[in-house]
Formats: structure tokens, sequence, C-alpha cells
């Protein structure tokens, strides 16, 4: 059975990235699109071969064929279409981060229990992260102690979204998301505390380098650095007590490339000991795609949903808190 999907807003990731991996996957048909005007929507159904474009996105939340929504606007917007969409009966795959903070991700908790909403961290469902985690489970790596991750771009336009801390831009919010993500999502719990380091570009106000440590207890820590005006780079290492796993491109895997996990048991320093892993080509936003519709058809339980959301929002409002009181914050 196919899902019928509609697409709020001509985001630059949606129309290049996120629509594309739609318009490839399994039980997914992209029907519509909207943005604020007609002629916009239209160039893009053009652009993409989607059948229908609407000038507002009450008309596409309107639209009774339309099952599931996919949600890019800016941050800002995440929320609060979010919810038109639920109450027009719509399910939302929707852009991190979720919200704003925890406080109004905490709207989407009481939405009716037969309207699935997942925060769109593509990268969960790459095969080189499911792969990592099946390492990590098999013990070869020994106990886990660290996920250690930098990624940073470099971008100085003052129009740039990320760049607007009014609809919640900067570099925490944007990608220091991924390796909190990260950070759960292979430790495999909830962190407890945060302290973060902040340093904020004096026009724009966003956050430019952000670092954090984040502890899961046990011993077990994520300590990252994210940075929108650095040369750009990102790497994810997840440090054992026996090995260490890196993860080479983490979180922009190349769109129907491969991957390369790197394993190192240390005994020769400067990578001497390393042993790659090549990870098959994959799309991951395909298989998001493709994950969110078998979740609609009732096909399997949704992996992560509002909850999850919260979480990782409650866990940016613990780094943000930090960066003002200076000491670690509870989570």
């Amino acid at each position: 059975m196919t899902t019928k999907w509609g697409i709020v807003s001509t985001a630059k990731i949606g129309m290049e990235k996120v629509i594309p991996g739609l318009l490839k996957a399994k039980g997914v048909e992209v029907a519509a699109i909207a943005s604020r005007s007609l002629e916009s929507a239209q160039a893009a159904a053009d652009k993409l071969g989607i059948p229908k474009a609407y000038g507002s996105y009450e008309e596409l939340l309107n639209d009774p064929e339309i099952e599931i929504i996919y949600n890019p606007l800016p941050n800002n917007m995440h929320v609060p279409v979010t919810l038109q969409a639920v109450a027009a009966g719509k399910h939302v795959l929707c852009e991190k981060p979720i919200a704003l903070d925890a406080k109004e991700a905490e709207q989407l908790l009481d939405l009716p229990k037969d309207r699935f909403v997942m925060e769109a961290f593509m990268v969960r469902c790459h095969p080189q992260w499911h792969r990592a985690r099946e390492i990590i489970e098999s013990g070869e790596l020994g106990d886990i102690r660290v996920v250690q991750s930098v990624f940073a771009y470099n971008n100085m336009d003052a129009n740039n979204i990320r760049n607007r801390l009014d609809v919640g831009g900067g570099g925490l919010m944007d990608i220091g998301c991924y390796p909190i993500v990260a950070g759960r999502f292979f430790f495999d719990s909830d962190p407890i505390r945060a302290i973060s380091m902040i340093d904020r570009d004096p026009e724009f106000g966003t956050d430019r380098l952000t670092s954090g440590l984040i502890d899961f207890g046990n011993g077990r820590r994520l300590d990252f650095t994210v940075s929108t005006q650095s040369v750009p780079y990102q790497r994810l290492n997840i440090l054992g007590t026996k090995k260490r796993l890196e993860l080479l491109i983490p979180y922009n895997a190349p769109l129907g490339g491969k991957t390369v996990l790197r394993l190192d048991d240390g005994k020769v320093l400067g990578d001497g000991a390393i042993e790659s892993e090549t990870i098959a080509e994959a799309d991951q936003y395909q298989l998001q795609g493709e994950l969110f519709a078998r979740v609609v058809r009732g096909e399997e339980e949704l992996p992560f949903g509002t909850a999850d959301a919260v979480m990782n929002m409650r866990v940016i409002d613990a780094l943000l808190r930090s960066e003002a009181t200076e000491k670690w914050e509870q989570i």
C-alpha cells in the first residue's frame, strides 16, 4: 500500500535531499507540495515531477488524499505547523530540531495516539549507524566510555536561517543536535547532566562555536564541538576499553554512496592498526521515508516518537542554561 505525502515549503533540504529520497522510496508517493505562493510551489512541483501544487500550507493540510506531511519549515514553525497537520488528521515527519525548546516540544506529547510524529534524524536510518551499533552490542569495543564528535561548516550569510536567532538558528540547534542524538543512539540511554562552552557571533547573536560535555552516567560521556564558522568537517569516534570505532562521514553520508567504518585496537599509534569496513550504497533520506511509511501502514512500530524528540530538546536546553550559569545543568 502506498502512502501519499505532502510537502510544506520549498526549503532547500527538502528540494535537494529529502524529496529526491522520497521519490525513490518504496511505499511512498509524493503527491503535493505547498508554498506561501502558488508560483513558487508550482515551480518546485514542475522541477521534481510532483502532481499538485498549493499556494498555502492550509490548502495542503486540508487535502483529504494526503496522509503524511513532511515539515522542513524554519525551526520556529516546526511545532505550530505540525500541530495544524495533526489536527487535520495527518501524520508528520518533522525536521530537526523538533522545537525551539523542550516546553514547546511537550505540546506534541498529548497528540492522538493514532497520529504519528517523528523527528527527521535521517542518520538513524543509515546502515552505517546500524552496523556501528551492532559492533557495539557485540562487545568488540569492550565497555563504551566516550562518544566524541566534531561537526562544522562555514556560513557567513546573515540572511540564512541558520544565522537568524529569531527563527531558532545557531550551531547547537542546527548541527549540535546530531552529536546529541549520536550519544543517545550509541549509548542506548539518556543523559543526566550537561555543561557547555559557547561563543556567539557579535552580529548574528547565534552560537558560532559550541562545545558540550554530556554525562550519561557510569563513567560514560559525550563530548562534541560544532561550528558554523569553521572549515567544513565531521567525524564521530566511539571509544571502548578494547577498541575504537570511527565513522568518517557520520551525518551527511554521501547520497547513494558507500561509507566507511574504521576499527582500531590502538596497538599501533597513528592509525597503524586500522581495519576498515565498507558499508554498501544507501540514501538515508529514502530509508527514512520508507521507515515512516511502514509505521503509518501499521507494519512497524514507531522507533522514535515525540517523547524521544522532547528529550533531545531537554539536552539542548541544559546546554543553553549552562552557557549562562557556567555550571553543570541537570537534564
